[in-house]
């Protein structure tokens, strides 16, 4: 029974301890804009390039915290073809949106782990052609 006298330390360690991670996780979240910068480095870093198509470009305006500029690309890996869209906002200083034409070939880098996930334009590259 002299364990019971140690009860009230033990419990507010363990409180200390939950705290102190609870803290220590929501500290290290990541904003949806940081995981997107470090997806694109990735891909850019280890993924295989192939040629793909872009298909259409969007400006979707009036959201909350302003304009979402897409691209939309299409691409062929071992006979499989995807389509996918790039949200390009926060790349603007490399891209001109209205200048790039539809239709034309671009170079898209894939990770060649899973081909669905794939980036045209990254910070330093650049698959669009002039």
């Amino acid at each position: 029974m002299n364990w019971l006298r140690y009860y009230p330390y033990i419990l507010a360690g363990a409180m200390t301890l939950a705290l102190g991670l609870g803290v220590l996780v929501r500290r290290r979240r990541k904003t949806p804009e940081e995981r997107e910068r470090q997806r694109r480095q990735y891909i850019n870093t280890y993924g295989r390039i192939t040629i793909g198509t872009v298909v259409d470009v969007r400006d979707i305006g009036e959201a909350p915290q302003g304009s979402t500029q897409l691209l939309i690309y299409r691409y062929d890996v071992s006979g499989v073809s995807y389509e996918a869209a790039q949200d390009v906002t926060y790349l603007r200083h490399q891209v001109d949106l209205h200048s790039c034409r539809l239709g034309l070939p671009a170079s898209i880098k894939y990770d060649p782990q899973n081909p669905g996930n794939s980036i045209v334009v990254a910070e330093g590259w650049t698959g669009l052609r002039s």
